[in-house]
């Protein structure tokens, strides 16, 4: 069977040899004659594959004893309201900074704990720039800031950390494990897996451990970070087989050399898909140069009327999961850690014959 390239923005492409490993692992894992997706999550063997995940993902973004990993279920979009409960505490509000739609997703939900602040935005500019720094409008009081580094719809990331003197925290869903972060810059981290850590059905967050202990004491048991640190991240049944995956998934990174490597690849990848989209007058980006991003490039083609033609041949050609999101249309490419260099070739090489054909 030959598979396609798979350029979907979420649930993304998984790294082939973690398939395989699942794959031949699924029915009879490790000689135990049965499934790792059937065994208790108290077991031996599943707290251990937890805990082997737990410990590779520590070593690939050197984190530290001061935070807690946790992992838990909802997708990012319940940590929208698990930040507030959390971290408000006695304070009336928040700062958030408004870079595109999953900043007004977790901006929408923090209005119904607290105050909230937007102290950036970029929406002037339909999202294609990341706010000067020097235009925030911060408040001292604010229990924490809150951005998106990664805004996966209209692809625009950060390449610097934002400093307030209050806890940063961080939707880091689509640019986590891309290339190496200083994780004891921020006070939370959270990511959905379905990016680069693993298959939906599983949210990290990484935590720094003198904020646990905060929250709202109408904060539902669920949502409570505490109680997740103190139970292991197993309050509950957990996705055992997501967390299986991340864990192949970990492994699979550190093989490679880990996220130092990991940039490097995903640079050259990014490099060439932008330098075909500039190199021509039939596509275009919308986002600055300095803020486009590594794991998510949208492109419009010069006559919109081409796009479903566009999108039908691509499939024909094993290059799926092209089309925009449905709030901006045009054409998204998302080139995470598992799309090969190999996928971005194929769908340069794509482009540019269908702009001879069509042009």
């Amino acid at each position: 069977m030959t598979r396609c390239y798979n350029f979907c923005a979420g649930p993304a492409a998984l790294p082939e040899p973690v398939l395989e490993t699942a794959r031949d692992e699924l029915l009879d894992w490790h000689g135990r004659g049965l499934s790792l997706m059937e065994m208790s999550h108290r077991s031996p063997e599943v707290v251990g594959v937890a805990e082997r995940a737990e410990h590779t993902l520590r070593r690939l973004l050197n984190v530290s004893d001061d935070y807690a990993v946790l992992f838990l279920q909802g997708g990012a979009s319940t940590q929208f309201a698990a930040v507030p409960l959390n971290l408000l505490g006695d304070r009336a509000g928040a700062d958030y900074v408004n870079t595109g739609q999953w900043s007004k997703k977790a901006i929408a939900e923090g209005k119904r704990y607290g105050q909230v602040n937007v102290v950036a935005t970029s929406e002037d500019t339909n999202f294609s720039t990341i706010p000067p720094r020097d235009s925030w409008q911060l408040d001292a009081d604010a229990a924490y800031l809150h951005y998106t580094p990664n805004e996966t719809i209209g692809g625009v990331e950060f390449f610097w950390t934002p400093q307030a003197g209050v806890p940063l925290v961080a939707d880091m869903s689509s640019t986590l494990l891309s290339r190496p972060i200083e994780v004891s810059e921020f006070g939370v981290i959270y990511a959905g897996a379905q990016k680069n850590i693993g298959p939906a059905g599983l949210t990290l967050v990484i935590v720094r451990r003198d904020l646990l202990g905060r929250a709202d004491p109408r904060c539902p048991a669920m949502l409570n970070w505490q109680v997740a640190d103190d139970n292991d991240s197993m309050y509950n049944t957990p996705p055992t087989f997501a967390l299986y995956l991340a864990g192949l998934v970990f492994d699979w990174l550190e093989a490679l050399g880990g996220l130092d490597a990991m940039e490097v690849v995903n640079r050259r990848k990014a490099e060439k898909l932008y330098g075909a989209i500039d190199g021509s007058d039939f596509y275009a980006n919308p986002v600055e140069l300095a803020s486009r991003s590594l794991m998510n490039v949208p492109f419009t083609l010069a006559d919109d009327a081409l796009d479903k033609l566009f999108l039908q041949q691509s499939e024909e050609a094993g290059l799926l999961n092209l089309k925009g999101h449905r709030s901006v249309g045009g054409m998204r490419a998302s080139i995470y850690n598992a799309v090969s260099e190999a996928a971005v070739d194929a769908l340069i090489t794509f482009m540019q014959d269908f702009e001879q054909r069509n042009g």
